[in-house]
């Protein structure tokens, strides 16, 4: 009887590493959220918004068809009335910052030195679009937990604004709410945006939580390429990677020259 409703539960759930690791958050018995996920029981009102709200979406979308659910989750535009655009910034800064912003709007590949595992490239999914009063982005990434285990995801959403020639987006993480990254990025001046610069500040994603800063460059995606193929292409990359080619890395590579006092983003 509720079929879509347990097939949207399970996706929210593949995106933790567990059922085990999302009972214990949510503070449920392993055993009744067994019942939910096989759809022999639905949840009460009170156990449904507490599932709700630790997963960031409302009680209307959970009981969505599952077809056009998964769609909403992949493409960033579930539960809009709680999405970044209602950040605490001051509406008047959100709306100049969207000035000049069309043109950025799209899908783009994230790369970067990973910050938890030195050695490697992180590529991660960076989805911006318009919305009523400024502009939002999802950013996905996609870990592989273990060799032969399925993915599991990190779900950022955040805000993009364009301030005096520079790219501004801030936004935290949706699924375990430990995180907020900045991003500052050069603005492109070539008639078609193909790729962007800049730094990305953030903490390393395991138990030492560093603080790091990082180059960055942000690719953009041919339109025809399909979000699951995307996706697939995501996730920690060997610096060997034939998909990476001289230029990228030379972009993403953290030194400091001579006579540098600062970490600098470069051109």
């Amino acid at each position: 009887m509720h079929d879509d409703f347990v097939a949207n539960l399970r996706l929210l759930c593949s995106y933790y590493p567990s059922i085990a690791d999302v009972c214990r958050r949510l503070s449920i018995n392993r055993a009744q959220f067994n019942r939910y996920l096989s759809g022999r029981y639905y949840p009460s009102h009170a156990a449904l918004q507490r599932i709700c709200h630790f997963f960031g979406v409302s009680p209307e979308d959970i009981d969505l068809p599952h077809h056009d659910f998964r769609a909403l989750v992949q493409t960033g535009q579930l539960n809009a009335d709680a999405s970044p655009s209602t950040l605490p910034w001051p509406n008047a800064l959100i709306q100049r910052g969207s000035e000049g912003m069309e043109r950025y709007l799209g899908r783009y590949f994230e790369l970067y030195h990973s910050m938890s595992r030195p050695g490697h490239l992180m590529r991660t999914l960076v989805c911006l679009e318009a919305r009523e009063g400024g502009v939002v982005y999802q950013r996905t990434e996609r870990m592989q937990v273990a060799l032969g285990r399925r993915p599991c995801h990190n779900r950022y959403v955040g805000t993009a604004v364009k301030l005096a020639d520079r790219l501004f987006l801030v936004d935290h993480e949706t699924l375990n709410g430990h995180e907020i990254t900045q991003t500052i990025l050069f603005p492109s001046f070539q008639s078609q945006v193909t790729r962007l610069t800049g730094l990305k500040m953030g903490v390393a994603d395991n138990s030492e939580r560093m603080p790091c800063c990082v180059r960055v460059v942000y690719q953009r995606l041919d339109e025809q390429i399909s979000l699951r193929s995307a996706l697939a292409q995501c996730g920690l990359l060997p610096l060997n990677d034939p998909s990476l080619d001289d230029s990228l890395l030379a972009a993403l590579r953290n030194d400091v020259a001579s006579g540098e006092h600062h970490f600098r983003a470069r051109h």
